[in-house]
């Protein structure tokens, strides 16, 4: 991103830590799908889940799950398909234990990330919900860049809501991009698309989200 898009980069540092809570009370349910709770480190943890240890299990999921939830959700709108996409998530990280390497605290909810990334991803090329764009006609233009005290000022879930609101292909890229941080080029590779065509669903996004917060200032 240019020097004209540090807005951006502090929308993305409002929500890229946002965590979905409560979700003790799925946690039954997700059991279903497939004790006692101790906050141990996330070495202890791992270690537990590569054995199968349902109390481990449980703490990863308690842990985790609001985080990870919050991922998803950047994604994909409907919170009921999210926590379905959750489930699966876990699902499959339990699974793969075996491949992981920890590599110091932080490394775990980092591969929890790109796992539940893929996840979602996988889940949105299923859908061909790529392919649900707006034209450019449609796009608003952009208007005068947000002021950055302006988007430091406002809430978190607000932010949120508007990243929701876009449509799905734009919702995408802009994860992707600016807070993923990976290139044009590698989401072209990840969602089959052709990288101007990345570039292009970035900018009308950011052209979108701009449009948002300058309606939400100037109510």
């Amino acid at each position: 991103m240019g020097s004209a898009d540090v807005w951006v980069g502090v929308v993305c540092r409002k929500v890229k830590d946002y965590n979905e809570s409560p979700l003790v009370e799925d946690w039954e349910e997700f059991r279903g799908k497939l004790e006692n709770l101790s906050m141990s480190s996330e070495q202890r943890i791992v270690e537990g889940c590569r054995l199968g240890d349902n109390a481990a299990r449980k703490e990863l999921y308690l842990r985790y799950g609001g985080f990870m939830l919050g991922l998803i959700m950047r994604y994909v709108a409907d919170r009921e398909e999210a926590k379905d996409l959750l489930h699966d998530g876990f699902i499959m990280a339990y699974d793969k234990f075996g491949q992981f390497q920890w590599r110091g605290e932080g490394s775990l909810r980092a591969w929890l990330s790109r796992l539940f990334v893929n996840v979602t991803l996988n889940w949105l090329r299923q859908t061909k919900v790529m392919q649900n764009c707006v034209s450019i006609e449609e796009t608003p233009d952009l208007e005068d860049e947000p002021m950055l005290e302006e988007v430091n000022n406002l809430p978190q879930d607000v932010l949120l809501h508007f990243i929701a609101e876009l449509p799905a292909g734009y919702r995408t890229v802009f994860n992707l991009f600016a807070i993923e941080g990976h290139s044009h080029k590698e989401i072209a590779r990840m969602l089959h698309i052709k990288e101007r065509t990345s570039s292009s669903q970035f900018f009308k996004a950011k052209r979108i989200l701009a449009q948002k917060i300058h309606s939400y200032l100037s109510n």
